[in-house]
């Protein structure tokens, strides 16, 4: 068999489109519960910080710094997640 549009034919071209399809679909679901979780601690923090003044603003910029990790690190997987169903 030779190079190009033939190797995404057959077996292996069923199996791209699957892996493909179910990367896509989990990446954007981490991507999306990640950016939900980072949008929440961020508007809790601030809130923190807003309703203690200076008292509380360490507990406010540590929540927000701790969601906006995990929205980092969901985006890093929804990434690798994504681009292993593509087969990069």
């Amino acid at each position: 068999m030779g190079l190009g549009k033939n190797e995404d034919q057959g077996v292996t071209g069923a199996a791209k489109f699957v892996t493909s399809t179910l990367g896509n679909t989990v990446g954007a679901v981490t991507n999306t519960l990640g950016g939900v979780v980072g949008a929440a601690g961020r508007g809790v923090g601030e809130t923190v910080t807003a309703v203690t003044g200076g008292v509380g603003e360490p507990v406010g910029k540590g929540l927000t710094s701790l969601t906006d990790g995990v929205e980092d690190g969901a985006g890093r997987l929804a990434r690798g997640t994504k681009d292993a169903g593509e087969w990069k």
